[in-house]
């Protein structure tokens, strides 16, 4: 007689757990391996491509851990991963670093054949199999200056022209005289955001220049005359430009690269980067299967390029633009390297995010429980981090939002990661960015070191309500941010988000106030409506440590600290009822006095010994 054994369910799980474990399967990838191998530790892939490849006969059925060695791993393309090559909350799938080493996954091309010319910079040719134009450069790992004039600071506009919109008249000798202009780039700032559009044509003896199409969005308020008082510009990419150490240009027709080399840099150990992929991971599930379970951990990723639409980038906000080659009139949004959409628990862990000519990560579209922690973004050209989605896209006829809000992005978390020098290229750029979403948590990150906004939530310029919901923004250290244009703060909401809380943030240095609109240390913007603001400790500030522009009840502030300078109310209400905004037990400090400043000091220290 043969007993029957009923093991109680627990144990069951655990037995079935470390029998998944045993038979769990390892991949090794190293940039001097090969394809043909079989992926052991003495026999290592060579491509990104073919570990996914190997793995996926065992993804979801048992642990899968892919190693990088170190080195760089460089891609032409994409690594596009799909609901196939992710795993389960039993078998997870993990692309990791190998122990002790450091591995880069590059979307960039590597110049080194450098040769004198008699102006002092270097020249290279590109290389024979780079067909296209880029607008970035890396040499020795930083990213250089495209060739601009002036080399600091900005031009101002004499004059609109009549239109206020395609052309404008510049002061005498402020454009000094080009061979030709093609490919001549105008840059000019608006209060919050920016155009960057080809120059059609300068006439000196009028001192007129003119735009290829109209200058900034087509929105009806985006004229030349709206912004502040004869608006900054510059110009960039001619070869009369690059007179500058650091600064570079490429002329594409003669296929040359010209380079003006820093105090200190020798010819023979120069190296320069030419993005060329622009997107470096994709990760991308479907309605029916979301790609689950996948994680990266201990990699750097650089080297990603974006050029712009034909007539240019017409910056609306926070990296949204009219694309003009679309007749559709959706926002357009800057693509980032790394991109996830309709992902569940799909985590970035411990990595590094650098030198992209888009924008950074971008959590999108129907993704849940999602994770960056402990991560590291710098000198990237868009928005350092995004999570969820604007209005635009179209579910049936109908925006998303509408159609069917159970699409949502919920859940997802950014912690305890460093987020600086975001909008290198396009400064209306946030730091991290949350459209509508909900269930997001913000918390123990430090944002500094911007153009423009920290962190921005919300995406809806009215109380209308939307899955924009229960959001925590907590303990985040949020400073010299708005460093080059104004109209936002620290932090920046827009919308209905009920149940949704700021608390704890430590926000100071915003430093530029230089548009019409004002610079704060929270700018409360259109719609916002049942936020609770606590805890929080502003002080450095421009102008109001906390605006409210057509906010609407209920919205409460307590326990506040809130350092206020220079006669700038500590809230300020634009269209915004006071009445509407409750306020409890916040301290008002003006630091210009003694007492007021080291109460301020003794409040900041609170704050990080808190946070240890």
């Amino acid at each position: 007689m043969i007993k029957k054994i009923v093991f109680p369910g627990f144990l069951l799980t655990f037995l079935l757990l470390i029998s998944c474990q045993s038979q769990s399967l390892k991949l090794y990838v190293s940039p001097s391996g090969n394809d043909a191998a079989d992926g052991s530790i003495h026999a290592p892939l060579k491509s990104l491509q073919q570990a996914a490849a190997l793995a996926r006969e065992k993804t979801g059925k048992v642990p899968v851990t892919i190693y990088l060695a170190g080195g760089t791993h460089q891609l032409k393309a994409p690594l596009v991963l799909g609901p196939e090559d992710g795993g389960s909350a039993e078998a997870p799938v993990r692309w990791e670093s190998k122990k002790g080493e450091s591995p880069i996954i590059s979307g960039g091309i590597s110049i080194n054949d450098w040769k004198q010319e008699a102006d002092g910079s270097w020249s290279a040719p590109l290389p024979e199999n780079f067909r296209g134009t880029f607008r970035s450069l890396y040499v020795n790992e930083k990213r250089a200056r495209r060739a601009r004039h002036p080399d600091s600071g900005y031009l101002r506009i004499k004059k609109a022209g009549e239109d206020k919109r395609t052309h404008f008249f510049f002061q005498k000798d402020d454009i000094p005289p080009l061979e030709s202009t093609g490919g001549l780039e105008l840059i000019l700032l608006h209060d919050w955001s920016v155009t960057r559009t080809p120059v059609a044509s300068i006439d000196w003896e009028s001192r007129r220049l003119n735009a290829i199409d109209s200058i900034g969005s087509r929105l009806n308020f985006f004229t030349l005359t709206h912004w502040e008082k004869q608006p900054r510009y510059y110009l960039e990419n001619v070869r009369e430009f690059c007179d500058q150490p650091g600064e570079w240009y490429a002329n594409f027709d003669s296929r040359t690269l010209y380079y003006h080399p820093l105090p200190g840099e020798k010819i023979e150990d120069t190296q320069a980067v030419i993005p060329l992929s622009e997107k470096l991971i994709v990760l991308e599930g479907s309605k029916e299967k979301p790609i689950e379970h996948l994680s990266f951990s201990g990699i750097t990723f650089e080297h990603s390029a974006w050029n712009l639409p034909e007539k240019g980038y017409f910056g609306i906000q926070a990296c949204m633009f009219s694309d003009r080659s679309s007749s559709s009139g959706i926002w357009a949004k800057i693509p980032a390297a790394i991109e996830l959409d309709r992902a569940n628990s799909c985590n970035f862990e411990h990595c590094i995010l650098r030198n992209t000519g888009g924008s950074g990560l971008w959590i999108r579209e129907n993704c849940n429980d999602c994770v960056i922690s402990d991560c590291y973004f710098y000198e990237i050209s868009g928005n350092g981090v995004s999570i969820g989605e604007g209005q635009d896209r179209q579910v049936d006829g109908q925006a998303w939002w509408k159609a069917a809000p159970e699409e949502v992005s919920s859940g997802n978390k950014v912690s305890h990661s460093l987020i600086e020098r975001c909008g290198q290229q396009f400064y209306g750029a946030v730091g991290l960015w949350c459209g509508l979403v909900a269930h997001s948590v913000i918390e123990h990150n430090e944002i500094r070191d911007l153009p423009y906004t920290g962190i921005s939530v919300g995406w809806m310029w009215t109380p209308e309500p939307t899955p924009c919901e229960a959001n925590t923004i907590h303990a985040n250290h949020i400073h010299h941010i708005l460093n080059i244009l104004s109209d936002g703060g620290g932090i920046y909401s827009l919308g209905l988000q009920p149940g949704s809380k700021i608390s704890h943030n430590l926000i100071h240095d915003v430093r530029v106030n230089a548009g019409r609109a004002e610079s704060n240390g929270m700018f409360l913007d259109e719609g916002t409506k049942e936020l609770v603001i606590s805890d929080n400790i502003i002080y450095g500030i421009a102008k109001s440590p906390l605006r409210f522009h057509k906010a609407v009840a209920p919205t409460l502030v307590s326990n506040n600290v809130l350092a206020s300078k220079d006669g700038s109310p500590p809230i300020a209400y634009n269209r915004t009822r006071e009445e509407d905004i409750e306020k409890q037990n916040n301290t008002v400090l003006f630091p210009s006095s003694v007492q007021d400043s080291l109460k301020l000091e003794e409040e900041v220290k609170l704050w990080f010994e808190k946070l240890r």
